[in-house]
Formats: structure tokens, C-alpha cells, sequence
């Protein structure tokens, strides 16, 4: 029986190809190497990629420095998507060089939410210790 939980199940070479291209995209957006107009890629932070079971497509989860304009920044991502897997290129050895959908990545603001949530629940249970 399957298990059918939340979150899919990656195999291991997903894993493994999508760490790969994490690292291969940093350094990419680090050393400015895609030359995107309009955008410093020095400030962009990968954060996760996922790859698809066939490895052809990637969908790489990026935010840029301090959470500013990470909307515009995807967009302007999406729309030179060709040069930075062009200059991905050079830098993989693998069969198929995937193909990127650059997402927003939320997770940092669903964390501090969380962390809103905890730090307000202890300070509610404080609350009723000092009065009990």
C-alpha cells in the first residue's frame, strides 16, 4: 500500500540532482555569470530546488536579500530563465540540462508566523500562570 502523505517522495537521484543544481545556481547568481539586466543576482538566495522524476525540469525556490521585491525579482527571473540555463550549461555534465521555473520561496515568512504563533501561545500561558 502507498503511502499517501502531504509531501511527495523524492528519490534519491532527484535529491541528488536538485542539491547539484542548487549549488550550480548560486555560484552562477554569486560570481554574476547569467549577466541578467536590470537585476543584482549577487543578492538572490537559492533556497531548495526540486527536480521532476524524468530530471528535465527544475523548480528552483529563490528569495532575494532581506525578503525585497521577491515578486519582481521571480518575474525578472522567469523572463531571462534562457541565459541563466545557458550559463547553467556550462557549469552540469548530466544527459539533459533541465529546464527552471524560478518560485518565490515563503517558507521564511511561514517560520515566522510559526514562531509568532508559539511566542504568543507561551505568553498566554504566562499570562494564566501569574493570575491562577
Amino acid at each position: 500500500m502507498k503511502n499517501k502523505s502531504r509531501y511527495p517522495e523524492f528519490s534519491q537521484r532527484q535529491l541528488r540532482v536538485g542539491e547539484l543544481v542548487k549549488q550550480k545556481l548560486g555560484e552562477i547568481f554569486i560570481r554574476n555569470e547569467a549577466k541578467i539586466p536590470s537585476i543584482k543576482t549577487e543578492i538572490i538566495t537559492v533556497t531548495e530546488v526540486r527536480m521532476t522524476p524524468d530530471l528535465k525540469t527544475a523548480r528552483a525556490y529563490v528569495i532575494p536579500l532581506g525578503g525585497i521585491d521577491a515578486e519582481e525579482t521571480v518575474s525578472i527571473l522567469t523572463e531571462y530563465a534562457h541565459l541563466v540555463r545557458k550559463a547553467l550549461s556550462n557549469k552540469l555534465d548530466i544527459k539533459f540540462l533541465p529546464k527552471i521555473a524560478f518560485v518565490e520561496d515563503k517558507s521564511f515568512e511561514y517560520a515566522e508566523k510559526i514562531e509568532r504563533l508559539i511566542k504568543k501561545n507561551r505568553d498566554d500561558e504566562t499570562e494564566k500562570k501569574r493570575y491562577n
